[in-house]
């Protein structure tokens, strides 16, 4: 398992607190994993999910530092959605 996949992990949790998230969602790393969320939290897993949000490393540890808006990035096709768009917008704003 990577760093990148590791630290990721970390700081959604801390984002997130102790509430986790209403729904299911998946963040799909490029060349480094998975990271499924929901209301226990992020763990790293592979898991199908409502909403899959697909970057790069650099793009989604830009989102986590709070360097790059989540929806900026889909905007510019830095960042990809597949499935619910209510849960990856719900999941932006808590990305913030």
């Amino acid at each position: 398992m990577s760093n990148v996949i590791n630290e990721a992990v970390n700081a959604l949790n801390m984002k997130m607190g102790a509430g986790g998230f209403d729904g299911t969602a998946k963040f799909d790393i490029k060349g480094e994993g998975a990271i499924f969320i929901d209301v226990n939290g992020a763990r790293v897993s592979d898991d199908d999910a409502e909403v899959t949000l697909s970057a790069d490393a650099e793009t989604f540890k830009a989102i986590l530092d709070g360097e790059q808006n989540p929806t900026s990035a889909f905007m510019t096709g830095k960042l990809a959605v597949d499935g619910d768009m209510g849960l990856a917008m719900k999941l932006a704003g808590v990305l913030s």
